[in-house]
């Protein structure tokens, strides 16, 4: 493939946040005043992406930056409920001795993704562009080509949601849609990623093709 940067998404790609996240699902409805949900209806909605999610649970336009800080503000103080997925951190290992450049552009703050990766795994990360809005993936995408002076063909983004996909791909990065996140394999597929993973050693058997 010939990528110089792979640039991870964070919560779904590389930390197993799915769990945390139906635990406090229906708190975060209550306290910014949208609709509450089942574990089925949760589970549907892994088959929508973002907009279509926010119009189905009635959550206004507005309201979108209060929720994403709080959440940022969760995961600070639950960081330890947060696994890594087993071999992302050997996964990094292996990707930076290959000489690849890493970054990370996440909607979660730098200072959560830091310390679920814990010192040593961080530390391989070279580029972190983090805290973005719901649809503020494409500047930080542009931002981390240019900390890492890197040109979009060179890039790869791996990503387990549509709106990673969407983008990455309006700069022209190629991108890899993730199984074993949030989004449904389906819903993903819909938006036509180069390449699609559905396990965490495809992407370093990628990288060595």
């Amino acid at each position: 493939m010939g990528y110089r940067l792979l640039i991870f998404d964070f919560d779904g790609t590389l930390a197993d946040s799915a769990d945390w996240m139906r635990g406090i699902f229906n708190d975060v409805a209550r306290r910014y005043g949208f609709r509450s949900v089942s574990a089925e209806e949760l589970e549907l909605l892994r088959g929508l992406d973002s907009r279509a999610i926010i119009a189905r649970l009635g959550v206004p336009m507005w309201k979108l930056p209060f929720i994403a800080a709080h959440m940022r503000k969760r995961v600070a103080q639950d960081v330890h409920r947060i696994p890594l997925f087993p071999g992302v951190e050997a996964m990094l290992e292996q990707l930076q001795a290959r000489g690849i450049t890493l970054a990370v552009v996440s909607s979660n703050a730098e200072e959560n993704v830091r310390r679920v990766l814990g010192p040593v795994a961080s530390a391989r990360i070279r580029h972190y562009a983090c805290g973005a809005g719901i649809f503020g993936k494409r500047a930080k995408f542009r931002k981390v080509l240019k900390a890492a002076g890197v040109r979009p063909t060179e890039a790869l983004s791996v990503g387990d949601e549509a709106r990673d996909i969407e983008a990455a791909a309006a700069e022209g990065i190629a991108t890899a849609a993730v199984t074993w996140g949030y989004a449904t394999e389906a819903l993903l597929r819909s938006r036509a990623p180069t390449v699609v993973f559905t396990r965490l050693d495809e992407i370093l058997q990628a990288v060595a093709a």
